[in-house]
């Protein structure tokens, strides 16, 4: 049987139709343009690309975008006092600092530092926490895109064992949870497990978020497995040898055009979560 192939870029689109309704009662009832405001420190390229992307987003669902651009020398003081005003400010609704930052900053204090009710990139600690044990908060956004991506293709997760390659606190970490949660058995993997080809071998989910291209194999691979590529490498390839990996699977995500679209789907999804907690 020829495997599914769950298009995230689809999806998304489907996702934005239903945001754009939703930010229409907003707006009528209130009278209000919800805001997402977006920290970016210094130019990184690919920062620089990923921000325009959100922005243009935010406006595809009706939403206004604010982008905050602070220079590359910017110390975690300043930052702080960046997020403190955008924390204050009644009219945004989300807020989200890019990563990475500039080395001299301590991302983790400022990721921590943005209101929980404004976290719509889930990256403060407490609201990992919170998701961690079934409580209501905004999720790391890739993992709540891998997550609806599941649920919206019908993707049993009851009793299935998932297999989660990486560890990162804004991807691994919190999709592990996520699945626990959706009442899967999860095994977390990483750099240092020993014998990863044949722990991966008994999975029914697998989920690469370990940033090495390629990196799964064929070999690794249960006939009939659900295949979630979170990676996105140079030369658009994924974490998992696709070509040769897909075959073997029920589903897969394709790389590009699976999670990636979907990350940016659920940060929308959850800002328009707030504008509702808020206006309506």
């Amino acid at each position: 049987m020829k495997p599914i192939i769950l298009d995230g870029k689809a999806l998304s689109l489907t996702i934005e139709e239903e945001l754009k309704e939703r930010v229409l009662k907003i707006k009528e009832k209130s009278g209000i343009t919800p805001i997402l405001a977006t920290i970016i420190v210094g130019d990184n390229p690919a920062s620089v690309t990923y921000v325009r992307m959100k922005g243009n987003a935010c406006k595809r669902v009706g939403m206004e975008p604010l982008k905050v651009e602070l220079p590359e020398e910017t110390t975690t003081e300043e930052l702080l006092a960046v997020i403190d005003k955008l924390n204050a400010d009644d009219r945004v609704c989300g807020i989200l600092l890019q990563h990475p930052v500039p080395r001299q900053i301590d991302e983790r204090e400022c990721f921590n530092r943005v209101s929980m009710e404004k976290d719509v990139d889930g990256t403060n600690i407490s609201s990992f926490g919170a998701t961690t044990m079934g409580q209501d908060a905004y999720k790391c956004a890739t993992p709540a895109g891998i997550m609806e991506i599941i649920r919206r293709y019908n993707i049993e997760t009851v009793g299935k064992h998932a297999v989660v390659i990486g560890r990162s606190p804004i991807l691994g970490k919190p999709v592990a949870m996520l699945l626990l949660n959706a009442h899967a058995t999860v095994t977390i993997c990483h750099s240092r497990t020993q014998n990863l080809a044949d722990i991966v071998k008994q999975a029914d989910i697998v989920v690469a978020a370990v940033g090495i291209p390629r990196f799964v194999q064929a070999s690794w691979i249960k006939k009939g497995a659900v295949l979630i590529d979170a990676g996105y490498n140079e030369g658009n390839v994924g974490d998992i040898d696709l070509e040769n990996c897909a075959p073997l699977s029920s589903a897969y995500t394709p790389v590009p055009g699976g999670v990636g679209p979907m990350t940016i789907a659920m940060l929308m999804s959850q800002t328009v979560d707030s504008a509702e907690k808020t206006y309506m």
